[in-house]
């Protein structure tokens, strides 16, 4: 699913990224931040939304908060895995949600990272640059 074309020195490849939350202020940041390393980047500001805009942007990530209007992030995460299985996009949560049983519950419901604000931004572009080549 994710593609090699090389872009610039700060980013071995371009990804399509699926931006969620509610806070509209914390998307346009991280958009910003993503765009500027060479990602294509969508935004939506409720868990309702990410199903359907994860089927038409086909994205290879998917930044996730968990305490959103509608469906919340664990509960999206567990209807992607469900509905691509092998082939989900790499989930992430980014949220202000840190209790250890919240994040016991990402890794069941399928993010592969569980990350809690304020969280640093070079550390989230190093494990986005970080993530295989996957062909799907």
């Amino acid at each position: 699913m994710i593609g090699a074309a090389p872009i610039s020195p700060a980013s071995s490849r371009r990804l399509r990224v699926l931006i969620a939350d509610d806070e509209r202020d914390a998307v346009a940041m991280l958009a910003i931040l993503l765009t500027q390393e060479g990602h294509q980047v969508r935004e939506v500001y409720d868990g309702d939304s990410v199903i359907g805009n994860a089927r038409d942007f086909a994205p290879h990530v998917v930044l996730l908060d968990i305490g959103m209007p509608g469906m919340s992030g664990f509960q999206v995460a567990r209807i992607l895995q469900a509905e691509y299985g092998e082939h989900c996009p790499v989930l992430i949560a980014v949220t202000a949600w840190n209790e250890g049983m919240h994040k016991v519950r990402g890794k069941v419901a399928g993010f592969r990272k569980y990350v809690t604000k304020p969280y640093d931004p070079s550390a989230l572009l190093a494990f986005l640059a970080a993530l295989p080549t996957r062909q799907h």
